[in-house]
């Protein structure tokens, strides 16, 4: 099969379509001819030699798919050859075919394009498991994500008002922010012009954000413990500013406030399928419903991969960006 792989780490222009074998299936997995594979900023991190995948897991990029099952291993139950999935991986989604654990998979959503369904898996299971089984995201809570006009923020701002959520955003454009107002958001942020420390206090009477959903990292840890509510729950999930900051602790003792790093891709299997499970059965009825929505930037067939991650690399994107098989 085809796969686009990595001789070398840097830039783009590593990214290497090969011929390698196809791979096989234990028996709680399943083949998946891919379809369309999501674009992520770990893929960017793997690519430059940053982010190397989990011991035992694929070294091809590629953290969701979408495609059609074509082989189905002998303990697996609920799934046949021909069904058509999207599906969380540790790695392995850049190629035409990819052996998926049997928990890692979700149907196809009614009203879904079988490409753009490559666009869910990662952003929701991201935004379901930090924002409701970890930070407990409830109903009348204060919301601040950084870079809502991101794949996953995108997602954070849809999810977070069908739970009956307030959403603040971060975002770098009047164009980013108008469309995070459009899906939901109503305290719109421009970081490079605007405190969000500030602002939010102002647009909350000083009340602060309950959960903050940060891809930031160091850099905004001592203004993120700030812009905390009273027991509010600061929820980091990248490192785009940093690995090391300045954490002021008698704020966050004052506030009674919470620090919590995750990662989803260095999770155990089970734990990955127990977040699948809860998206398939909380998120996926707003997706059929229409009113969880993929925001797409761009489709890129494969053999432009290097021009899909330069998209990602500049920054300007809203939505997910893919790559089509």
């Amino acid at each position: 099969m085809k796969a686009i792989t990595l001789p070398s780490f840097g830039g783009p222009e590593v990214l290497t379509v090969s011929e390698i074998p196809t791979p096989g299936i234990n028996a709680d997995e399943v083949l998946v001819r891919v379809v369309a594979a999501g674009v992520n900023r770990a893929d960017l991190l793997q690519r430059q030699g940053n982010y190397a995948p989990p011991p035992g897991e694929s070294e091809i990029p590629g953290l969701e798919v979408s495609g059609i099952v074509v082989q189905v291993g002998s303990r697996v139950e609920g799934w046949s050859e021909g069904d058509e999935v999207c599906a969380l991986l540790a790695g392995g989604g850049y190629a035409e075919h990819v052996a998926v654990p049997a928990g890692q998979l979700l149907p196809v959503p009614a009203g879904i394009s079988l490409v753009d369904a490559a666009a869910l898996p990662e952003v929701t299971c991201t935004v379901w498991s930090n924002l409701v089984m970890t930070a407990g995201l409830q109903r009348g809570d204060t919301l601040l994500v950084h870079g809502g006009s991101s794949g996953i923020g995108t997602t954070a701002i849809q999810i977070a008002r069908r739970l009956g959520v307030r959403v603040a955003v971060t975002a770098g454009s009047a164009a980013k922010l108008e469309r995070c107002r459009e899906l939901g958001a109503s305290i719109l942020i421009d970081y490079k012009e605007q405190d969000f420390v500030e602002e939010l206090r102002a647009a909350t009477d000083g009340h602060g954000a309950d959960v903050i959903l940060d891809n930031m990292g160091a850099k905004y840890l001592p203004r993120n413990v700030a812009a905390l509510a009273t027991g509010g729950r600061l929820v980091i999930i990248g490192m785009q500013g940093g690995v090391k900051g300045e954490l002021d602790i008698a704020t966050l003792l004052r506030k009674r406030g919470t620090v919590v790093a995750t990662s989803l891709r260095t999770r155990p299997r089970a734990e990955k399928a127990a977040i699948v499970a809860e998206v398939r059965e909380h998120v996926w009825p707003l997706v059929e419903a229409g009113e969880v929505v993929p925001v797409i930037h761009g489709r890129f067939p494969a053999r432009e991969v290097a021009r899909a991650h330069e998209e990602l690399d500049k920054g300007t994107h809203i939505g997910k960006v893919l790559l089509t098989i």
